[in-house]
């Protein structure tokens, strides 16, 4: 092999070995955002799930006032 055919190939390597790397800080900064997103996924559901107990303990409750309030109605036209 002559030098000149040495050098390409070392430049080549040196190159795959140069992408490699951008290659595997790309990585580490992708599963970052992942762990992150996923952090924040977590609190959104976290967050959803609350609301969800919320809306349907107010359901009950409005169940049970407008419950009540038939049971007024119904004993006023008694008393009319």
């Amino acid at each position: 092999m002559s030098l000149e055919i040495l050098e390409q190939l070392e430049a080549k390597v040196q190159m795959a070995v140069d992408t490699i790397s951008l290659l595997q800080m790309e990585i580490e900064e992708l599963k970052e955002k992942n762990e992150t997103l996923s952090s924040e996924s977590n609190t959104i559901r976290e967050g959803r799930e609350a609301l969800e107990q919320e809306n349907a303990r107010l359901k009950a409750d409005q169940e049970a006032w407008q419950q009540r309030i038939r049971s007024l109605l119904g004993k006023i036209e008694e008393v009319e």
